[in-house]
C-alpha cells in the first residue's frame, strides 16, 4: 500500500475527515466523530511512510512480534502502533488495522455519540 492508497482508504471510512491541524502542516490526521484514528507524516524519515493507528494493547504486542513493519510510535505507548507502508505488513492487514483503530475510537465515545455513529 502506498500513501495515496492509504489516504483514499482512510477517507472512505464512514464519517471520516482529514486535516493538517499542527503548526507545520506536515502531519495528515484522520478523524471520526472528531477523534483521531490515524496520522501520517507527509515528510517521512528515511523515505519510508508509516501510519500511526490506535490499537488495543493486547493486540499491539502480538502485532509487533509478528511483523517487522509494525513498531512502537514516538509516544512509546501500547495504545498506538506505527505501521510501515510497503513493508512485510500485507495491505489487507493494514486495512483491517485501520478498521480496528476506528473501532477503538468509537467504543470510547459517550453512548450517545456511539449510537449517532452506528445509527
Amino acid at each position: 500500500m502506498n500513501i495515496e492508497e492509504l489516504r483514499n482508504y482512510c477517507i472512505s471510512i464512514k464519517g471520516s475527515s482529514e486535516s493538517t491541524p499542527f503548526v507545520d502542516d506536515t502531519i495528515l490526521v484522520f478523524k471520526v466523530m472528531g477523534k483521531m484514528f490515524a496520522y501520517i507524516a507527509l515528510e517521512p524519515k528515511d523515505r519510508m511512510f508509516n501510519v500511526c493507528l490506535k490499537c488495543h494493547p493486547d493486540k499491539t504486542i502480538e502485532l509487533r512480534e509478528k511483523y517487522k513493519g509494525i513498531t512502537e510510535t514516538a509516544f512509546k505507548s501500547l495504545l498506538w502502533n506505527s505501521v510501515y507502508l510497503e513493508s512485510d505488513v500485507p495491505d489487507k492487514l493494514i486495512k483491517e488495522l485501520i478498521g480496528h483503530s476506528v473501532d477503538e475510537v468509537i467504543k470510547k465515545l459517550p453512548k450517545g455519540k456511539r449510537e449517532e455513529y452506528t445509527g
